[in-house]
């Protein structure tokens, strides 16, 4: 039987511990694609919405952005006030909350309306965002991080590309934006009934947030790397459709392509992590977005850009070299609270980057936040090259 973490289940009989966590990771994977499935439509509707439907300009895109990820910073605070609480607790919560933000999308009259709603929908969602991957650390085997991430982003995937494809069908049955949302709406809330489902017993004790020296490199490439994925975040899709009036049905294509293609990509990311290590995941990838980056900016044939679209977003998939990172430089009951930190730094990023984006883009065109991004890209390697092989990582 595989090791059972001494933070999940301590107090179940050793008989029932396997199939409890196989439960575990079961209603996970759920909530995992449900929450996939919500913010995919979030993500695929979204630049069309505030582009077409709201009519906002790119500064007022940076200034949404920057609110909405000022979230991740907030969500620290919150974790602090829960701790004590289990991870599938707050996950039910904070789902509800992430469901409430994104069905009143359906309603929102005016810019400030859409800045307060994706506050509500953001505050849970990024709440959400460390439990998932600490849960599947704690519900599954030592040594193989990487392939129970892989099997979440598997989940996510096939949640958001069920997703796009709804989206496109009813998109061509003459169903508008708005009503959209109330599906992302219900999908949250079913993601909420799967949290609650799993075990109860995961949870990491003491503080949800821990800052320690030796966890330095990972607080710099989170902070590192939220700035380079906001340039996609906040710009990408928002420039296809502002700058070269790509349609709503378009945009649906490829984000379906992007979660298909995902559904695959995930778990063999998650299994060259395992076998190659996080440094030369993390090589690749932000080389990869150095060029991508540098190629938004410089080429200006839209088809050609559909596919720097696709492809950064399979890319992202890389990432999650750096909480498999943590599995493997953290012990167990730290994994967490170093997660959170991790979300702070990242976000800390995240909500300066779409605000210097937004000017950058209003005082000399959408190309120069690309050539930001790039830039960031290539910083990013420095301390990758710092990273030590996955067998010299010392906890």
């Amino acid at each position: 039987m595989a090791q059972v973490d001494p933070v999940v289940l301590e107090h179940v009989p050793a008989a029932a511990q396997e199939a409890a966590r196989k439960r575990g990771r079961f209603f996970l994977a759920l909530t995992v694609a449900m929450v996939g499935f919500a913010l995919s439509l979030q993500v695929g509707l979204n630049p069309n919405f505030v582009a077409q439907t709201m009519a906002i300009s790119g500064e007022q895109q940076g200034m949404l952005e920057g609110s909405r990820e000022s979230c991740g910073i907030i969500a620290l605070g919150i974790l602090a006030l829960l701790t004590g609480m289990s991870e599938p607790r707050i996950g039910v919560i904070m789902l509800v909350l992430m469901s409430a933000g994104l069905s009143a999308y359906s309603a929102v009259p005016s810019f400030g309306w859409l800045v307060a709603a994706s506050f509500v929908w953001s505050q849970g969602f990024h709440v959400w965002m460390p439990l998932p991957g600490s849960m599947a650390m704690a519900l599954g085997d030592r040594g193989r991080e990487g392939k129970a991430m892989g099997t979440l982003g598997a989940a996510g995937a096939i949640g958001s590309a069920s997703a796009i494809a709804l989206a496109l069908g009813l998109h061509f049955l003459g169903m508008t934006v708005r009503p959209m949302f109330l599906l992302a709406g219900a999908a949250g809330l079913a993601a909420a009934f799967f949290c609650s489902r799993i075990p109860k017993d995961i949870k990491a004790p003491g503080a949800r947030l821990i800052i320690r020296k030796k966890y330095w490199l990972y607080y710099v490439l989170q902070f590192l790397e939220g700035w380079r994925k906001q340039i996609f975040i906040a710009f990408a899709g928002f420039m296809l459709v502002r700058e070269y009036k790509t349609p709503l049905g378009l945009m649906l294509v490829l984000a379906l392509i992007t979660q298909t293609l995902g559904w695959f990509v995930a778990p063999l990311t998650g299994r060259i992590i395992d076998k190659l290590g996080e440094q030369k995941v993390l090589l690749f990838y932000y080389a990869s977005m150095a060029v991508v980056c540098a190629c938004y900016a410089r080429i200006h044939h839209a088809y050609v850009l559909y596919g720097l679209y696709v492809a950064d977003s399979v890319l992202f998939s890389c990432n999650m070299a750096l909480t498999t990172y943590v599995g493997r430089l953290a012990p167990p009951e730290e994994h967490t609270a170093t997660l959170s930190a991790g979300v702070a730094a990242n976000h800390v990023a995240a909500v300066l980057m779409p605000l210097v984006g937004g000017v950058l883009w209003k005082l000399y065109g959408y190309e120069w936040a690309f050539y930001m991004g790039a830039v960031m890209a290539v910083v990013t390697l420095v301390p990758v090259m710092m990273l030590p092989r996955a067998d010299k990582v010392q906890r």
